[in-house]
């Protein structure tokens, strides 16, 4: 009989919150593996989804991983999130019927985008951001760039110029209004946050948002 593998015995619930640890003050959640209860495939936790069980049935997404209950896991994908067969999905692994709302897609990547704005903004505070061209092109030359974060429908030709012999730091797409918001601007193009435990729950944020973005997001290596 052959050996299972690390990943046979992996749940796709969780009996309650996943635990973290704290860095500077921050909630840091340990990488954790799941199951997605629609694909069956693996995935590290931090870029998948978690719902829980609502008081009269339904399932709500819990983006940070903190509430109580059973936690259910989905993969951050447009498709699967909008499959038909999401709800039967959550009964099988719930082992009860559950109630899903029609707006399941919308209402993640809504949430999913509130979160990066929050993100983002709590990086500022931190004095862990900036916002403009020469001011993100300065960050990534010094080494010091965590997450390179690009509106979305910002010019290719000017990103080139700006990740020029920076090409190792991450870029996440973010809608032009979340950064702006962040930033309190009336528009914001690019953003970096430099590295540290923010910049890492943005890049597995950006990740989640992408899976569920309505448009396709640029390939940040294009022109490479």
């Amino acid at each position: 009989m052959a050996a299972l593998s690390n990943t046979d015995n992996l749940c796709d619930f969780d009996d309650g919150p996943v635990k973290a640890g704290s860095v500077r003050g921050r909630s840091v959640t340990a990488p954790t593996r799941r199951r997605c209860v629609v694909t069956r495939d693996h995935e590290f936790a931090d870029v998948m989804i978690r719902f829980v069980m609502g008081p009269e049935g339904q399932v709500v997404p819990d983006f940070v991983g903190r509430l109580p209950g059973r936690g259910l896991w989905v993969k951050a994908e447009r498709n699967v999130l909008d499959s038909a067969r999401l709800g039967q999905a959550f009964s099988r692994a719930a082992r009860k019927e559950v109630r899903i709302t029609g707006e399941m897609l919308d209402l993640v990547r809504k949430g999913l985008a509130n979160r990066l704005r929050d993100g983002i903004s709590l990086a500022r505070r931190a004095g862990e951001a900036v916002c403009g061209f020469q001011k993100c092109r300065e960050k990534l030359v010094s080494g010091e760039g965590g997450i390179l974060l690009c509106a979305l429908g910002a010019s290719q030709s000017e990103l080139d110029r700006l990740r020029s012999g920076c090409r190792s730091v991450p870029v996440g797409w973010v809608p032009e209004y979340v950064l702006a918001s962040a930033f309190g601007r009336d528009q914001a193009v690019y953003a970096v946050v430099v590295q540290g435990a923010l910049a890492q729950r943005l890049v597995a944020d950006c990740k989640r948002f992408s899976g569920v973005a309505e448009t396709s997001l640029p390939d940040p290596d294009m022109g490479q």
